[in-house]
């Protein structure tokens, strides 16, 4: 356990360093004049002219050497520091916090709707004989192929603009909530429900499990004791891995239904080349996904029975 969290630890360094520069270079490396886009959030394209782009380059110090200006974000990195926004001029930190409570929200009902959906559909699909099988792991394989904002536009067509069940875009009731997470949760499900499958199958063939039948256990009495955990150790594992899909989906769904989250404002960041905002949601981001794979991990050695029982 000390080796496996000194190893995230360490990765966990790496990757703010490693995403924070590959932005900084990115972000750099972008055509176009910088004062210029940033002048144009700030005040409207209608009203932006090369004055006012000037202006914006002097009081940015955008003219500075880009080493120069790295050094600068590297030292306030290592003081825990994310600067201020190019654009509101607002601490990065604070507007970061307020976008990463929404994508938390989304994310956490996404990832519960889809295990929800793909558990129940596995252990369906993995039960013998049943011919649904191939019926749900074509169904799956057909979402699967799809973009996440083709399922997102799918649902907007049939549930929000057809049948008016649930607002288009925004946020601040639970309703505007549903069509968000649901979108994500089908493009999970898609994934992980062949994985259940899989694992269940793998365990219902095992020797252990058709033995445990023998000594007179029930069905009921043999998934429960033998199956659950055995099923669930690669499932918790595959979820660690669906990690960068989730990351990926919650950009694409949030600017879809305009949800005030850090993928949203990530993408609104980018078109004004804010670099500080971008770097700052990027590395809200990744450290993240150490986290939630660190703690997968946790999860996985706990459950597992081999461990359970070292």
């Amino acid at each position: 356990m000390k080796a496996m969290l000194l190893k995230r630890l360490l990765q966990l360094i790496t990757v703010v360093w490693g995403v924070g520069t590959l932005t900084f270079i990115l972000m750099r490396s972008l055509p176009g004049d910088m004062a210029y886009r940033i002048a144009a959030s700030r005040y409207g394209q209608d009203n932006v002219n090369s004055e006012a782009a000037a202006l914006v380059r002097a009081e940015l110090q955008l003219d500075q050497s880009p080493w120069v200006a790295y050094w600068h974000w590297l030292t306030d990195l290592l003081q825990f520091k994310l600067g201020d926004s190019l654009v509101s001029g607002l601490p990065v930190m604070d507007s970061v916090q307020h976008m990463l409570g929404h994508s938390l929200l989304l994310a956490l009902s996404g990832l519960m709707l889809s295990v929800l959906i793909a558990v129940p559909l596995g252990l369906l699909s993995a039960w013998r004989g049943n011919p649904l099988d191939s019926v749900l792991m074509g169904l799956s394989s057909a979402i699967r192929a799809m973009p996440v904002f083709v399922v997102g536009v799918l649902l907007l067509l049939f549930f929000a603009l057809h049948w008016g069940l649930f607002p288009v875009a925004g946020f601040g009731t639970p309703a505007h909530l549903v069509l968000p997470a649901l979108t994500l949760a089908i493009s999970l499900a898609a994934v992980s429900n062949r994985v259940v499958r899989d694992s269940a199958k793998h365990t219902f063939q095992a020797a252990f499990y058709r033995f445990s039948r023998v000594k007179g256990l029930s069905e009921w009495q043999t998934f429960r004791q033998h199956g659950v955990r055995n099923i669930a150790v690669p499932v918790v594992a595959f979820f660690g891995i669906q990690l960068v899909s989730m990351i990926e989906g919650i950009v694409m769904i949030e600017s879809l239904f305009s949800w005030p989250g850090i993928g949203h404002g990530l993408a609104h960041a980018i078109f004004a080349r804010d670099i500080p905002v971008i770097q700052g949601s990027a590395l809200v981001m990744g450290v993240l996904f150490v986290l939630l794979n660190t703690l997968v991990d946790i999860i996985c050695l706990w459950i597992d029975p081999r461990g359970a029982k070292a």
